[in-house]
């Protein structure tokens, strides 16, 4: 049985562009539309194997860039931060001074836009 690596669906969010088209195209369907390596072998008029060999190559060309350019994990890093800002903001904002609860207001919203750009 094949399983799915669902870190490899986010690898394919960062990398899926560097794949060929082909590739790309198999791991999204498998990945994001959740297709069987069946239905996917229909769609694109291989044999079930190929698809299994297409998604193996790709799994390991996705990891590879994450290993080299680590942009997935900087993200993750990045998000966490970030939210982390909005938690400590959330308690400040509970402060009696207005000023605070004014600065802790922007802050939460700048957390807020960081997550958003990714």
């Amino acid at each position: 049985m094949f399983e799915k690596d669902v870190t490899v669906g986010y690898l394919n969010d960062f990398y899926g562009e560097l794949l060929t088209e082909r590739a790309r195209r198999i791991t999204s369907q498998y990945y994001c539309d959740d297709l069987s390596l069946s239905e996917i072998a229909e769609n694109e008029g291989i044999s079930r194997q190929g698809v299994r060999a297409t998604l193996k190559r790709a799994e390991e060309q996705l990891r590879f860039f994450e290993e080299k350019l680590g942009l997935a994990a900087h993200f993750a890093g990045i998000r966490e931060k970030a939210g982390e800002i909005g938690r400590l903001a959330a308690t400040l904002s509970r402060s009696d001074d207005p000023a605070a609860r004014d600065a802790a207001e922007k802050i939460g919203d700048a957390a807020e836009s960081i997550i958003s750009l990714f």
